[in-house]
């Protein structure tokens, strides 16, 4: 999912934002970041069901930092 993804916000090609991906940002690592628009895509799978106390704290520390965070299911990217 993360490679679909890749593919289609790599070099500019989403509204001509630049996206990192993989890249760390204090104590985690963010699937996706644009840090122009302060904006973090994260894309989880089944086990995030059953993490879901450590991805809000991951969602809190992130917004604390003044990012945005969108969280996305991989079966609905390919939706």
């Amino acid at each position: 999912t993360e490679r679909y993804v890749w593919t289609r916000v790599r070099y500019r090609q989403l509204g001509g934002f630049r996206f990192r991906r993989q890249a760390p940002i204090g104590p985690y690592i963010a699937d996706f970041v644009c840090h122009e628009a302060k904006l973090i895509l994260e894309l989880d799978g089944g086990q995030h069901a059953e993490q879901v106390t450590h991805d809000a704290a991951r969602t809190e520390w992130f917004e604390a930092q003044g990012f945005r965070l969108l969280r996305v299911w991989n079966h609905q990217v390919f939706q």
